[in-house]
């Protein structure tokens, strides 16, 4: 099953694209909006999905640009995500149209909000990044561990720490450091 978004209320369309050939063309008309659009079937739309996996497995390789990244898990609400990091405060939600999110995870779990919880990326005097994060009023919480974090409660995370917004899991990979300067003589 392949999916494809409406252009006008990003509601995502399912089809089965085996039963279509390359090169023919589709015409859906959206539920919500009742918006008609096409979509020309084509090596380049089969595998669109195909290419961003393997895009995010070398994001992930890659790693962690500079200020690291969260990776989303793979779940029936979505697809498997690496979404970058930037200095100073991350705001996690679920994307949607005009939402400003900075980091917007392309969801359809409805127990994500919009603006769900901040993850603070900030340098230390010592040079290292330090990974803070705290839900934004949420509706469902913010969990890391299994743990509700409370009201106003900001939690140190690193590498590797499994936070939950709604039904969607995501994973902390912190940037790796790029200097030797740690190390003695």
């Amino acid at each position: 099953m392949k999916r494809v978004r409406c252009p006008k209320c990003d509601n995502y369309i399912q089809f089965d694209e085996t039963q279509y050939e390359e090169g023919q063309s589709l015409v859906f008309v959206c539920d919500q909006c009742k918006k008609q659009f096409g979509i020309r079937i084509g090596k380049s739309k089969l595998n669109a999905a195909n290419r961003r996996q393997e895009q995010a497995a070398l994001d992930e390789q890659e790693g962690t640009k500079e200020f690291g990244n969260v990776i989303v898990i793979e779940n029936v609400f979505a697809f498997k995500q690496v979404l970058p990091l930037k200095e100073g405060d991350n705001l996690i939600g679920r994307r949607n149209q005009g939402t400003d999110a900075d980091v917007p995870v392309e969801t359809n779990d409805p127990s994500m909000d919009r603006r769900h919880c901040i993850l603070n990326v900030k340098r230390g005097r010592d040079g290292r990044l330090t990974y803070t994060l705290r839900d934004n009023n949420s509706l469902t919480g913010t969990f890391v561990h299994n743990e509700l974090l409370g009201p106003k409660e900001r939690l140190r995370i690193e590498d590797g720490t499994v936070f939950t917004l709604g039904a969607t899991t995501l994973i902390l990979r912190a940037a790796q450091p790029t200097t030797t300067e740690d190390s003695t003589i």
